[in-house]
């Protein structure tokens, strides 16, 4: 299984390292080095997923969790389509989206850092998952992903499971 933007490894590539392979991939240094203390038996490389080589048919599964929109929206369909090459036939892609198309902005202090965003809205998602050649099998909503202590306000991302045919 690929996680795209698996930060520190914590929950999801932990969980997912209990029964599967797993390989993450972060842009981040400090969340690599603590995702490889986090998950011993994952891989885990530091780079731009837009710049990361895998082969074609390698991964059964791939998990892109509060990730997509944080690159460039332009490289969106670029992105979908090097999951879908990277993934066996009969594979599956789970991701978290945005309901609205935004133009991209920074946040200057998102929990202590400033983080980029940019997206497009769920339509034009389903739209560029067709026409990579997925099956939409599930879209509905989930929340933020922060514990209830984080004290934030509540935030609601639509998730989609698609699978290559």
């Amino acid at each position: 299984m690929l996680d795209i933007g698996c930060g520190a490894g914590v929950p999801i590539a932990r969980t997912l390292a209990e029964r599967f392979c797993v390989t993450g991939v972060d842009i981040s240094g400090e969340m690599v080095s603590r995702a490889m203390v986090n998950v011993p038996g994952a891989t885990f490389i530091l780079g731009d997923i837009m710049s990361v080589e895998f082969p074609p048919c390698h991964f059964d599964a791939v998990v892109a969790y509060y990730t997509i929109f944080h690159i460039p929206r332009e490289e969106h369909p670029e992105l979908i389509r090097r999951i879908y090459a990277w993934l066996k036939p009969g594979g599956y892609l789970q991701a978290t989206l945005t309901r609205i198309s935004e133009a991209p902005y920074t946040e200057d202090d998102f929990f202590g850092v400033t983080m980029y965003w940019s997206n497009y809205g769920l339509k034009d998602y389903e739209r560029i998952l067709e026409e990579a050649g997925f099956t939409i099998l599930v879209s509905t909503v989930i929340g933020h992903g922060y514990r209830e202590s984080d004290a934030i306000p509540s935030e609601r991302h639509p998730f989609i499971l698609a699978r290559k045919d």
